[in-house]
């Protein structure tokens, strides 16, 4: 008799997980896939109210979540979080920004802003949750929200661009340093996702036309359709998988 092999485990029952940018967006989208899946989920960003309410929201779907009012830029605060909590096996760096310029109108703070919350401030939050993971001797899996910027260019997004290369090079690195102790990190890079913080720039004439027309599917993304990414890299079911990016890009860098 044929003995069938095992179907994956996407469950995530009994985990934790930090979510961070996580009261709306694409964070808000991760947190819900991953409550789903199980896991109980921590949101964390830095203005209360939405908390509160994307958390009530959560909760009136039975899902387990709390939240903390946390700005990811501060290490010292990022460490006592987490030091605070009981370890999270999973983190998905999601907080980001982007100040889409012409380089020559790139200003000084635009630069700091944007390496602060999508490179320092990853970095701080893997750098937290991977020592408690590695003082309880736990496995875990850190999950990097970079783009398709991360493997191509584009105009006036060098400042993005160079903070989301920089992300990728982040997660192939501290892939090797932590995977002998069983700690996976790969990135999910998605293209034009339609949400909250992106329709401004849709509403410009032209824009949509130019980002449909680099995609193979003809389409900007769902935000449902990130969802599944996250869970797949959260869950055993990615269990060999790690230094990877996830490309979530429509065939925009199949070109």
């Amino acid at each position: 008799m044929i003995e069938l092999p095992q179907s994956p485990n996407f469950r995530l029952d009994g985990q934790r997980a930090l979510v961070t940018g996580g009261s709306s967006g694409i964070g808000l989208a991760a947190a819900v896939a991953l409550g789903r899946a199980g896991a109980h989920v921590t949101l964390a960003a830095r203005r209360r109210t939405e908390l509160e309410a994307a958390c009530s929201a959560l909760r009136a779907e039975q899902l387990s979540c709390d939240f903390v009012v946390l700005d990811v830029t501060q290490s010292a605060d990022v460490d006592a979080v987490v030091a605070d909590a009981p370890p999270y096996r999973i983190l998905v760096n999601n907080a980001g920004m982007n100040r889409p310029v012409p380089m020559i109108e790139q200003t000084d703070e635009d630069i700091d802003a944007v390496f602060d919350l999508n490179v320092k401030a990853a970095f701080y939050t893997s750098r937290a949750v991977a020592r408690r993971l590695l003082s309880e001797e736990l496995p875990g899996s850190i999950i990097n929200m970079s783009s398709q910027m991360g493997h191509v260019g584009s105009p006036r997004r060098a400042l993005y661009c160079a903070s989301k290369h920089a992300m990728e090079g982040m997660t192939k690195a501290l892939a090797w340093e932590l995977g002998a102790n069983g700690i996976r990190v790969n990135s999910i890079c998605p293209t034009f996702i339609d949400t909250p913080l992106t329709r401004p720039m849709f509403d410009k004439p032209g824009f949509r036309q130019w980002v449909c027309e680099r995609i193979a599917l003809g389409r900007v993304g769902r935000i449902d359709e990130v969802m599944g990414a996250v869970v797949f890299l959260a869950s055993d079911a990615s269990s060999l998988m790690t230094g990877s990016a996830l490309m979530l890009d429509g065939g925009w860098t199949a070109a």
